[in-house]
């Protein structure tokens, strides 16, 4: 096992950022139905900058664990910088190569949180 996949099982067993925002600005939902993998997300943001950031949902590991790295670099960043993520850091990020199924599920954390920026 390399170290990019012990650190998404890491990240699926212990995911960062998990729960609920009680102070929450903006909420959404990502959701999957192909696979079953749902989210819901919450952030707090104060003049333009994510102070906080939570998901709660089940999902796979790949997903789960994108979603728990994601919120980590999430915080603290402006709302412009995180509009510009794509798919080649999530890729980068996560450092395997997914099949398309798989990218799916990678990329509905960062779906969910474009969505909440643009609330």
């Amino acid at each position: 096992m390399n170290i990019y996949q012990e650190l998404i099982l890491d990240h699926y067993k212990h995911p960062k950022n998990f729960g609920e925002l009680e102070m929450a600005t903006q909420k959404t939902v990502a959701n999957n139905p192909l696979c079953g993998d749902r989210f819901s997300m919450a952030v707090l943001i104060e003049k333009e900058i994510v102070k906080d950031i939570r998901f709660s949902g089940e999902g796979c590991a790949i997903s789960t664990a994108c979603a728990s790295m994601l919120t980590e670099f999430a915080k603290n960043k402006s709302k412009s910088e995180l509009m510009k993520l794509n798919t080649q850091f999530v890729l980068e990020m996560l450092g395997i190569e997914l099949s398309p199924n798989r990218l799916k599920c990678a990329l509905l954390p960062l779906e969910g949180l474009h969505t909440l920026l643009l609330q």
